[in-house]
């Protein structure tokens, strides 16, 4: 049973991922131009198309990738409360806690995101800045960058910003 659970775990959160980072690129304004933008496009595309008949974006929010996102995590917080052995209409808010359990999922899916996307400026920064990943993780994380440069200034020209920015997040995963 954990095996099982396991794997359905992986794939959902894969797929959750994949969901939250296209709604990210779309917000964010990041090409899907390149090698990333098109693996990512085309592994969602069996979900987001169909949705779109339904839910057309708004203001430049992709959201139909949102609810994409928002779905497979509340399969997966129903799977995890179901597991818990009673049904799902014998446990007393089931519901609340599956929207808990969805939303929290979410977010800290969102804060893995940033993060991972920052480590990677940051060495890409050093070792290959003209990458077509750096370009895409730095359009990402620039949201969130540009505040905290404005407050933390460059050091014998080394940003830190991104260091900054990573203890941040990691306060946001304490409280999530």
């Amino acid at each position: 049973m954990e095996a099982v659970f396991f794997l359905l775990n992986a794939v959902v959160s894969f797929f959750t991922t994949l969901f939250l980072l296209r709604f990210l690129m779309q917000l964010a304004r990041v090409s899907f131009a390149g090698q990333i933008g098109d693996f990512v496009v085309k592994l969602t595309n069996w979900a987001v198309k169909p949705l779109r008949r339904f839910i057309p974006g708004f203001a430049g929010i992709d959201w139909a990738s949102l609810l994409a996102a928002l779905a497979l995590q509340a399969l997966l917080a129903g799977l995890i409360v179901g597991i818990s052995g009673a049904p799902l209409g014998d446990v007393p808010g089931a519901g609340s806690m599956i929207l808990l359990l969805t939303v929290r999922g979410l977010l800290r899916l969102t804060v893995y995101i940033l993060i991972i996307a920052v480590i990677l400026l940051a060495v890409l920064s050093w070792v290959s800045p003209y990458s077509p990943v750096a370009s895409l993780a730095h359009q990402l994380t620039r949201p969130l960058l540009d505040p905290i440069r404005r407050i933390v200034p460059t050091i014998s020209g080394i940003d830190l910003s991104p260091l900054v920015a990573i203890l941040l997040l990691q306060v946001v995963l304490i409280y999530l």
